[in-house]
């Protein structure tokens, strides 16, 4: 998982709640743990967190673990990266992307 404090785990549980309820534009990346371009972008995705603390709400969901959610929204490859603003999704991003990419999503939409 994440070493940053400002990401959190999305669940099958807690998406609902957690992430398309947030009233704050909301980051969920798909991965899983033996993904290599997963694990290439997490440090991206944990400065993103560090960096838009109280404009960005960031969650890892592994899709191992997960998967009831993975396949309701078809994610076919990871990792897959959603940005969620008032209960829709608003931009997605698959691949490893570079961190420009992610902050111009960020400013598009907050």
């Amino acid at each position: 998982m994440a070493n940053s404090k400002n990401v959190f785990e999305a669940t099958d549980t807690n998406y609902e709640t957690e992430v398309v309820k947030s009233p704050t534009l909301t980051l969920v990346d798909f991965w899983a743990e033996w993904c290599g371009p997963c694990k290439a972008l997490g440090p991206t995705i944990e400065a993103l967190a560090d960096e838009y603390v109280g404009k960005l709400k960031v969650y890892k969901m592994d899709v191992d673990n997960n998967s009831e959610t993975a396949a309701k929204l078809q994610i076919r490859s990871i990792p897959t990266i959603l940005f969620y603003k008032n209960g829709e999704i608003v931009e997605s991003l698959v691949g490893n992307q570079p961190k420009e990419k992610f902050v111009q999503v960020i400013q598009q939409f907050s």
